[in-house]
């Protein structure tokens, strides 16, 4: 069972920053991505941003320029530095994992809050 643990969110003002982190474990096949998405009520969730195994990043339109994600490999965990923040980046923010069998795994989502 994969488990991912995220945290870091929060209440800031627009143009604040924040970081989030998401730790994934328990029995992991190999990684093929991972990254967030995030979901506003009445809304579907949307891509945030996607960072692959070997390197290839994707962004939302909406976050290009502003938001930073990162990987650290040995320790499973994912990270994004959000600047600029914006009060429609308002959202439950959840981290994602997709194996190399293709199966996707969910954290438990962190609201991330941003007062214009």
């Amino acid at each position: 069972q994969v488990q991912l643990v995220g945290s870091g969110g929060g209440l800031v003002q627009a143009g604040e920053s924040l970081r989030l982190s998401c730790a994934a474990s328990g029995t992991i096949s190999s990684i093929n991505a991972m990254g967030w998405y995030r979901q506003t009520p009445g809304k579907q969730r949307e891509l945030v941003a996607t960072k692959t195994s070997r390197g290839e990043i994707n962004y939302a339109d909406s976050v290009k320029g502003r938001f930073t994600i990162s990987r650290d490999n040995a320790k499973n965990t994912v990270y994004l530095q959000m600047n600029s923040l914006k009060h429609e980046d308002t959202a439950i923010y959840y981290c994602y994992l997709r194996d190399v069998w293709s199966r996707d795994y969910w954290g438990q989502g962190t609201q991330v809050t941003v007062s214009s």
